[in-house]
């Protein structure tokens, strides 16, 4: 079953809504990558941060306050006409929320237990609710008064490719006849430090797939789909997941799991590898990630794939990676010129990877219906892979 992506609400480090983001993108003139203090201690990282002023929570929400709920707000508001006439279309009962996330409110959280250590007791303002998983999905529901399924999806890394998923199946079982789906992560210490301490961070602008890349930048997004049955230019037309469970932090050398991903995303889509026009990469600029895929993609296609890692771009988003990164794909089939993203890095190929066919700035899809790839991997072996078509 096709599952059309009828409208794409999106915030990131290179901007906000569809125009803005689409011109960074393309364009790679600049990222959104800026050096900040105070995320880990005594170091300064590049990280990719949402520098616009976030709206306020709606009145009757303030319950609900948190900064990762104000960026999804950010993104939503840019598709709230498409999300309310689906509603009055539908009824709020069949009107699905499934948001993939892994921070929520924790950095909230950090901050109230940081302030009870001291002086012995909560602040009034602590709600432990806000750093539940579902909490940006409840939230959305109860801005927009909708009775539907309402959950959150926390796979790490393939947090918003999984949301996409779980939102086509709410759908393909007919559970509901729209979904609004995606992702959303800001920056918090929690997730900084960690990757941190696990000597993941760089400190310098990340270099996917080179062979001077040193580690991640840690980015915060949000990107919202409208999800429905009705006909639309572009369509989630498969996806495929694995796990493998090599590691609780690194990916299986080989990149099987990450393989068999996508092998199961072309079997859903119905289509072989050679229909494939482009890849998004995970590409986190780590040694392990970067030398797993690059093994992954060479086993899976015969041939040369345009392909490319945005991660240099907008930092790894993290829990909304997946879904920015469709989002990504989502604009390259509904742009007038057909752009695709370009791989922004050093050029310097690490050879003991397979070569891979990077994108650069100029590069086009051709005309006709494509099928765009995008690729999450995520700690534990947590893979996934989405494959969407458009274009004309």
């Amino acid at each position: 079953m096709k599952a059309y992506l009828n409208a794409l609400g999106v915030a990131c480090s290179l901007g906000v809504g569809k125009d803005a983001v689409a011109e960074g993108l393309f364009q790679a003139a600049a990222h959104g990558l800026r050096p900040l203090d105070g995320w880990v201690p005594a170091r300064t990282l590049p990280l990719g941060d949402v520098t616009a002023v976030l709206p306020a929570i709606p009145p009757g929400l303030e319950h609900r306050d948190t900064r990762n709920n104000r960026l999804l707000l950010l993104a939503a508001q840019e598709i709230e006409s498409d999300l309310r006439a689906a509603i009055a279309r539908f009824g709020a009962a069949r009107i699905g929320v499934v948001i993939g996330t892994s921070t929520t409110g924790i950095e909230e959280a950090t901050r109230n237990i940081a302030a009870r250590g001291t002086t012995g007791t909560w602040p009034e303002d602590y709600r432990y609710a806000d750093q539940e998983l579902g909490a940006p999905a409840a939230f959305l529901a109860e801005w927009l008064d909708i009775a539907g399924p309402c959950y959150g999806i926390s796979t790490a890394c393939t947090s918003g490719a999984r949301a996409l998923l779980s939102a086509r199946r709410l759908l393909r079982l007919g559970l509901c006849d729209a979904v609004i789906c995606g992702g959303v992560d800001t920056l918090c210490r929690l997730a900084t430090n960690g990757f941190h301490a696990l000597e993941a961070t760089a400190s310098e602008r990340c270099l996917p797939f080179s062979h001077a890349r040193r580690g991640i930048n840690i980015g915060e997004a949000a990107a919202l789909f409208l999800m429905t049955r009705d006909d639309a230019p572009v369509a989630l037309l498969g996806g495929g997941a694995s796990s493998d469970a090599y590691h609780m932090s690194s990916p299986e050398p080989d990149g099987r799991g990450a393989a068999e991903a996508m092998r199961r995303a072309l079997a859903a889509a119905g289509i072989d590898a050679e229909s494939i026009d482009y890849v998004n990469l995970h590409g986190t600029a780590t040694e392990h990630n970067d030398a797993m895929e690059s093994r992954a993609v060479a086993d899976t296609f015969a041939r040369p794939v345009p392909c490319s890692s945005t991660k240099a771009l907008t930092g790894h988003t993290l829990g909304a990676a997946g879904a920015l990164e469709a989002a990504f794909c989502w604009l390259a089939l509904m742009d007038p010129q057909r752009r695709l993203p370009p791989h922004a890095w050093d050029g310097a190929a690490d050879p003991a990877l397979p070569a891979l066919a990077f994108t650069i700035v100029g590069d086009t899809l051709s005309q006709g219906r494509r099928h765009l790839m995008s690729n999450s991997f995520a700690f534990g072996g947590n893979n996934a892979s989405l494959i969407l078509e458009g274009g004309a």
